[in-house]
């Protein structure tokens, strides 16, 4: 017994004919019936009802029948997984990415690994920071790109750091707040702040500015179109990477804003991106090309594209 002979039982009990079968499976007619036959000598009973017209297993049969998709299945898996594992030319690498890094990071490396490993199919999950760490806990992702400060004491995962993200408040054009000559932090939060999830860290920062005991956004959403577009047409104070705004920036729709008297350690609002993995577990080959794919990126000149011009 062997797995082609398991195919062939397989397919006839697709095809219900030995000659549709045999097209099939690209061998002649007589060819498969005699593997067949060899499969039922193997068993020592027969395993299907030749007497039918349509060629049903036999009680027998259905076993084999049950035990044969769960076999070929699990070979082709194991195959895949082996060839996953050790090859740069077949397979797929499955990543995740959160909002910030999938405006511009994610995209250029995908372009230029696609372009150098054509065979290696990629699947990309972009979502927040929390979600992102349930599926690598999951296994559904072998690594995601987002801010490493959730992650770096959990012995669970490992991380990797990549370029840290300016983080910046921002406006409509015409808000009054950009009649001022100076703002305050008391002016800051006299309006709705909207912003992606934040990781704890952040919502602490910003309730020790506010002078407040907790810190929850009045809009907190995952899409940097819809949060653009939110605070162009209110007068809620919008917080996020600057990167993903740098057109809105560019056109003047939306301002950034400073602040008098915000503390130094501001710079923790700052995205620490990263890469994040799961601890203990060795990254497919595909994996690993395309994380040194996205520090490639990272390192070509200009990159990112600074905004600070346009404010």
């Amino acid at each position: 017994m062997d797995l082609r002979q398991l195919r062939y039982f397989i397919a006839l009990n697709e095809h219900r004919s030995f000659v549709r079968a045999a097209d099939a499976m690209g061998i002649t007619q007589p060819a498969f019936s005699r593997s067949i036959q060899s499969l039922e000598q193997e068993f020592g009973c027969v395993l299907v009802d030749r007497a039918h017209k349509e060629l049903r297993p036999t009680p027998e049969g259905q076993v084999v029948l049950q035990h044969a998709l769960s076999l070929v299945q699990g070979a082709a898996l194991l195959s895949h997984e082996v060839t996953r594992m050790t090859k740069l030319d077949a397979g797929e690498v499955r990543l995740g990415s959160d909002a910030v890094a999938a405006v511009s990071l994610v995209p250029q490396a995908l372009s230029r690994f696609v372009t150098t490993y054509p065979k290696v199919r990629t699947v990309l999950q972009v979502d927040n920071w929390e979600r992102l760490g349930r599926s690598l806990s999951r296994e559904e992702i072998e690594f995601f790109i987002a801010d490493v400060r959730h992650f770096e004491a959990d012995p669970n995962f490992q991380t990797q750091p990549l370029t840290p993200r300016r983080t910046v408040f921002f406006c409509r054009a015409g808000h009054p707040l950009l009649a001022k000559d100076s703002l305050s932090t008391n002016d800051l939060f006299g309006y709705p702040l909207a912003t992606p999830l934040i990781a704890p860290g952040i919502r602490k920062l910003l309730a020790n500015l506010s002078g407040r005991i907790d810190f929850a956004p009045a809009i907190e959403l995952e899409q940097f179109t819809a949060l653009a577009s939110i605070v162009r047409q209110s007068d809620a104070i919008g917080l996020g990477a600057e990167e993903a705004f740098v057109d809105e920036f560019a056109s003047g729709t939306l301002r950034v804003l400073h602040w008098r008297n915000l503390p130094h350690n501001l710079d923790s609002l700052n995205a620490r991106c990263g890469v994040i993995s799961r601890a203990g577990v060795r990254l497919s080959p595909a994996a690993k090309a395309l994380i040194e794919t996205l520090q490639a990126v990272e390192s070509q000149a200009g990159w990112p594209a600074q905004t600070s011009r346009n404010h």
